[in-house]
């Protein structure tokens, strides 16, 4: 079966609904930022699906659920948290320009979710599809893992509505991913009267560094990157304390699993250092073989999709880990996420809106 190229779909009404999303400004941690957004982003869904979209509070923010009704067959999963900072729209306010939608957050993820919005409103039948928008992916997704699992358990099945890869491909792996925090812990004395008195947290932590680059196996996807080193108070003090962040990127749970054991096992060079470390691989691996199924049904839909397994992380990396099939990258086509010149191909939003009705239809009628 080939799906059409375009529908009843219109785009200068998703333009108007992307305008509205990305002039509701929502940068992670902010609250009443979140809140607003949140807001919008129910006001969009009700408009064009009908029913009602209930706001789930959290500690976080506001999360936003929608239910068509019926057995729960397939959640589109998708977030309205973006990385930049309140004020960012008076610098980079939202245009249409040369085939391009631009403004904070239109690729990542805005466009997706007003795209999945309208794709579902060519149905006349929702019933068994839910909505999850969460307020804090960008930053984790602590307070919205339970909910986005519970209802990826409901549904059976999770279509990600995250920005496309490169040259509009489908996310159909992820690496599993996280951060840790190395703290050495030294004894301070004077630089210059007796160094040696002291234990210097900054040679134990170059140590530590290299032991923690040592772990990466890029051969098989594992990149384990020191990106941020602190330590140090004066010139002349011997430092008592430093602090190493780590990036952590893994293709599979067994790498999971020996690179957060190594972490663990980290031992101390000098005499009298401590370390401790915090962190851990908080999103698990998303292993193409969650997305084979939904993946061969997008390509029968639109012949000539491909798909990519990518580095970076999404929601649909817990939903994958749980066993539940999941296809990502099925929002904006575009790029720049998290970046001043991100863009949304404004051509692609009806193929991918019909993309999204599409394998609804299909999972349901499984």
């Amino acid at each position: 079966m080939t799906m059409r190229m375009s529908g009843p779909v219109s785009v200068d009404a998703m333009i108007d609904d992307l305008r509205t999303l990305v002039e509701v400004e929502s940068p992670s941690r902010d609250f009443d930022a979140l809140t607003a957004s949140a807001k919008a982003v129910a006001g969009v869904i009700e408009s064009r699906l009908g029913g009602r979209a209930v706001l789930v509070e959290s500690e976080a923010g506001p999360h936003v659920h929608w239910s068509g009704g019926g057995d729960p067959k397939v959640l589109i999963l998708g977030h309205h948290d973006t990385v930049f900072p309140l004020g960012t729209l008076k610098r980079r306010p939202f245009a249409v320009k040369d085939g391009h939608a631009t403004g904070p957050g239109v690729f990542d993820m805005l466009g997706g979710l007003v795209q999945a919005v309208h794709g579902l409103a060519l149905l006349d039948d929702r019933s068994g599809v839910e909505i999850v928008v969460t307020c804090d992916e960008e930053v984790g997704s602590g307070s919205s893992r339970a909910l986005i699992e519970e209802r990826a358990l409901a549904c059976g099945a999770v279509l990600v509505c995250e920005g496309a890869a490169e040259g509009g491909a489908l996310k159909t792996g992820r690496k599993g991913c996280g951060t840790f925090e190395v703290t050495v812990t030294g004894l301070a004395s004077h630089a210059g009267l007796e160094p040696e008195a002291g234990v210097n947290a900054l040679v134990e932590a170059s140590h530590q560094v290299l032991a923690v680059a040592a772990l990466g196996r890029p051969g098989i996807g594992t990149t384990v990157t020191p990106t941020v080193a602190s330590a140090g108070t004066l010139n002349n003090v011997v430092p008592a304390e430093a602090t190493i962040a780590v990036d952590v990127r893994v293709e599979t749970a067994d790498e999971q699993e020996r690179v957060e054991a190594a972490f663990a096992a980290l031992a101390p060079h000098l005499d009298g250092a401590k370390i401790s470390v915090t962190g851990a691989i908080g999103r698990p691996p998303m292993p193409e073989t969650a997305s084979a199924g939904l993946f061969a049904v997008a390509r029968r839909l639109l012949p000539g999709l491909e798909g990519k397994s990518v580095g970076g992380g999404s929601d649909g990396n817990f939903t994958a880990a749980l066993g539940v099939p999941t296809l990502d990258g099925l929002g904006a086509v575009g790029g720049g996420a998290h970046a001043d010149h991100e863009y949304l191909v404004v051509d692609a939003m009806a193929e991918r809106a019909n993309l999204v009705a599409g394998l609804v239809r299909a999972v349901r009628s499984a």
